[in-house]
């Protein structure tokens, strides 16, 4: 069937306005509305900036869990994050899901951002092209791609009113560059945020129609962030089309209403009903036949089945690709996602300790608690289930296996909440075997269903006619003796048993209506309880369900904490008794999560007292920093290198392996400065004053604040390391550019060293003597370049005219001053050795 303009208003036509009104809402938490009259069936949708969970929170539902997305930014790979697009798109074929609700292009404006790790990078330029990546890979293979979550949603705290202050040139040049970059590549969905911006709650905002459809000629759907839409007519007049989840969104039968009276105007729903036709038309969800594809079919990366091959941004009206399939992922799936891993990782300091040779190791000291149990991901709405997960001890163990003694010390327990149940540890009493036991009861305690779950964090039990309590049983199996942290997380009533003896019970009210809370991380009440090695104990918890707290439900348990300066004596021992020492350390649970900011970026007492101590054993000393944001490291001097893994996804261990031994390079650089401390940030304040939360800050987040105070961090944006140096030679730029056009840099590099690498030449951008408030510099673009050891090579670096333009607020449009500008390059921010002057002529006033 065709899907072009005249099909769509064929289609539009044979509705009622009512019924159009109606497809603009959610029919569940994850589909939209099917209309038969029109063979549209109902699209699917899902969470997914590092794997495509699907529509259930359920651990057997498994998914490929890549990279986090600032892993993904510090590969500076455009085609590589591409690749990955390709294979979340086979994911999303897979689980059947037709829409992907990923990238996050909101910014690193404060090191403090709760969702760092979700978010790319501190810069626009540096976001939109690692987004637009993404978005081309996804929708290659026929996924819809969604830009999340627009605009100056940067942080957690008090997300859902809070009222971002920002002034318009930095609107511009900042907060949505990353979102015009999405829609310059064809992105097919933008998701309005939760937060307000100058006083207009996002979802009500004109910014949806101007820049976003407008200026910026955006022909796809705006959807809602999940319970963002809290009104009707204000929301229905303007640019928002998709009002998220339903069945029971402040749209539905409210907008018909407000149709039908005409406070909505019907032209106002029927472009959104065309654009969601439009939607639906290119995922395969309208009608039985497909129109002409660009090109033949492809295969997505990992399997997925075929795919039109589109052109950039993938179809537009028009175009269908094929029906959905769930093929198993193909095994090169597991691959790509190792290599990402390498790729991203980010070596901060060296001093001649990496790569370590395995032919020259005997016994190698594996330290913390984050080395067994490696933290994959962040939490929040975007985590998934993934099958297996290669933790870094896992990794090195596989790397030296016949080769070298591999030995594990746990060190200290890192602060934070005792965490949920794990089949290792418990078992179903029922079945006996691993995990926990899941009833669901009536009123009257009667049973409804029962299953066997695999650990003790289940965010979605199965709702049946007459469920009144969730009941989480499990037959602990203690290998420590002594005072246990046992606890249950949720809303409402709860209770804990312990071998039919009460540890608590109570009421807890629902103190948030955040989703990221109620349905994802609930707060947890604690008991203590003596337990004993070899005498197994039940533990029954019970919640009550009522409405509005949601279901989840987490049962928790931790031993008694080690002695810590006993721990780090035994970590001191292993590590001075190894050829060489790796610690692990990073940030726990409910450190970097969606709903919450950080307070501070230490890791703790013990944590650093735990590598002080393996230091201090061995010079030999790598430490591992597995977090998904900045964190202060104040004994990165005292090791001999330290390597920053982020949240590295499932392949984690292989790929962090394959660095640390030498397979391969790090190729990672950091898309964010990294503070010493956090004091010496420009942008800490994350917490609104009287729901109001100021960008003061103007244009200076990230290494441009840091410039503009004069101010050294720990590591600059754009830093990293490899296993070679380089000389940085000579800059060439032209003589004059023109204004409103790209610009070409050349910058000639040698390799130094005694290996063959990879560099990411990078070029910044100052004007001395603007007009206008400028950064000191910042960033306009890069380049890769490889070459072998002596081997010089010349980096081509574009540099987009958008870079050196700026927003004229009372002219509200875009300007280029002529004149004099400075280019610099070099290996990051803080280190450009290379500099020449350009001279950019007219049309200087004219406009662009």
């Amino acid at each position: 069937m065709g899907t072009g303009d005249e099909e769509i208003d064929r289609l539009l036509g044979k509705l009622t306005p009512r019924a159009r009104a109606l497809l603009l809402d959610g029919a569940t938490t994850w589909r939209t509305r099917a209309e038969p009259a029109l063979g549209l069936r109902e699209l699917v949708m899902s969470d997914g900036p590092a794997g495509v969970r699907g529509e259930a929170w359920d651990e057997r539902d498994t998914s490929v869990l890549l990279p986090s997305a600032s892993a993904l930014a510090a590969t500076w790979d455009e085609p590589l994050v591409e690749s990955l697009g390709g294979l979340l798109a086979a994911e999303a074929r897979r689980k059947g899901v037709d829409v992907l609700l990923a990238p996050t292009l909101n910014l690193h404006r404060s090191p403090l951002g709760g969702r760092h790790f979700e978010c790319f990078s501190e810069d626009p330029e540096l976001t939109g092209r690692i987004g637009a990546a993404l978005v081309r890979g996804v929708q290659a293979h026929g996924v819809a791609a969604t830009a999340k979550h627009y605009v100056a949603n940067d942080s957690e705290t008090d997300r859902l009113t809070v009222d971002v202050r920002v002034g318009e040139r930095a609107l511009r040049e900042v907060y949505l560059a990353p979102f015009e970059a999405a829609v310059a590549a064809g992105v097919r969905l933008v998701m309005a945020g939760y937060n307000a911006v100058d006083g207009t709650t996002m979802t009500a905002s004109d910014l949806l129609t101007d820049p976003l459809k407008g200026e910026w000629g955006f022909d796809g759907v705006v959807v809602s962030d999940w319970g963002a839409v809290r009104t009707t007519v204000d929301t229905a007049r303007g640019g928002l089309d998709l009002a998220m989840p339903g069945p029971d969104s402040p749209w539905g039968e409210a907008l018909a209403r407000a149709v039908a009276d005409g406070a909505v105007p019907e032209a106002a729903v029927d472009d959104k009903v065309r654009r969601l036709l439009r939607l639906a038309a290119w995922v395969g969800a309208l009608g039985e036949g497909e129109a002409p594809g660009g090109g033949g079919p492809r295969e997505a990366p990992g399997g997925g089945g075929p795919r039109e091959a589109p052109g950039r941004g993938g179809p537009r009206a028009g175009e269908t690709r094929p029906p959905a399939s769930r093929p198993t992922v193909a095994p090169e799936g597991r691959p790509l996602a190792r290599r990402a891993v390498a790729a991203g990782s980010v070596l901060l300091a060296n001093r001649g300790v990496l790569p370590l040779d395995p032919g020259g190791l005997r016994t190698v000291a594996v330290i913390g608690a984050h080395a067994a149990r490696t933290r994959t991901q962040g939490g929040g709405s975007a985590g998934v289930f993934p099958r297996e997960e290669v933790s870094v001890l896992d990794g090195i163990r596989d790397a030296l296996r016949g080769r070298a003694r591999v030995v594990h010390v746990p060190g200290p327990r890192p602060d934070g909440p005792a965490p949920p149940l794990d089949h290792d540890v418990c078992t179903d009493p029922r079945s006996g075997l691993p995990g926990v036991l899941l009833r669901m009861l009536d009123a009257d305690g009667r049973e409804l269903y029962a299953e066997r779950r695999r650990g003790g964090r289940l965010l979605e039990p199965r709702l049946v006619p007459g469920a009144h309590t969730v009941e989480v049983a499990a037959r602990l199996r203690p290998r420590t003796a002594g005072r246990w942290t046992l606890g249950v997380a949720g809303f409402g009533r709860m209770s804990l048993v312990l071998d039919g003896r009460p540890l608590l019970a109570g009421d807890f009210p629902l103190p948030t209506d955040d989703p990221a809370v109620v349905h994802v991380n609930p707060p947890a009440q604690y008991a203590e309880a003596d337990l004993a090695v070899g005498q197994d104990a039940l533990l029954v918890a019970r919640r009550e369900l009522a409405p509005g707290t949601g279901r989840a439900t987490v049962v928790s348990a931790a031993p008694p904490a080690p002695d810590v300066a006993a721990s780090l004596a035994d970590a001191a021992r292993a590590a001075a008794a190894a050829d060489a020492a790796i610690v692990v350390v990073g940030t726990t649970e409910h450190g970097e999560c969606e709903g919450y900011d950080r307070t501070v970026l230490t890791l703790g007492s013990t944590q650093d007292a735990l590598v002080r101590a393996v230091a201090a054993g061995n010079p030999r000393t790598v430490a591992v920093v597995n977090s998904g944001g900045p964190v202060e490291l104040p004994w990165r001097d005292d090791v001999g290198a330290v390597l920053l893994a982020w949240f590295p996804g499932q392949e984690g261990g292989g790929g962090l392996a394959d660095v640390l031994f030498g397979h391969t390079e790090p190729g990672g650089r950091l898309p964010t400065t990294w503070p010493a401390v956090l004091a010496d940030a420009p942008v800490t304040r994350t917490r609104p004053a009287d729901g109001r939360l100021h960008y003061d800050e103007g244009l200076h987040i990230g290494h441009r604040g840091w410039l503009r105070h004069a101010r050294t961090p720990a590591y600059w944006f754009g830093h990293g390391l490899g296993y070679t140096a380089w000389a940085y030679e000579e800059l060439t730029v032209p003589s004059e550019a023109r204004a409103g056009d790209d610009l070409t840099v050349r910058v000639r590099v040698r390799n130094t060293g005694a290996r063959a690498g990879r560099e990411v030449v990078q070029v910044y951008l100052a004007r001395p003597g603007s007009a206008v408030e400028r950064p000191v510099r910042w960033f306009a673009g890069y380049t890769a370049v490889r070459a072998r050891p002596g081997e010089t090579v010349t980096a081509t670096v574009r540099v987009p005219a958008r870079a050196l333009r700026h927003w004229c607020v009372e002219e509200r449009a875009w300007r280029t001053e002529e004149g004099r500008w400075r280019v610099l390059a070099g290996r990051s921010a803080g280190e450009v050795p290379l500099a020449e002057d350009l001279e950019v002529r007219g049309p200087g006033a004219g406009r662009e």
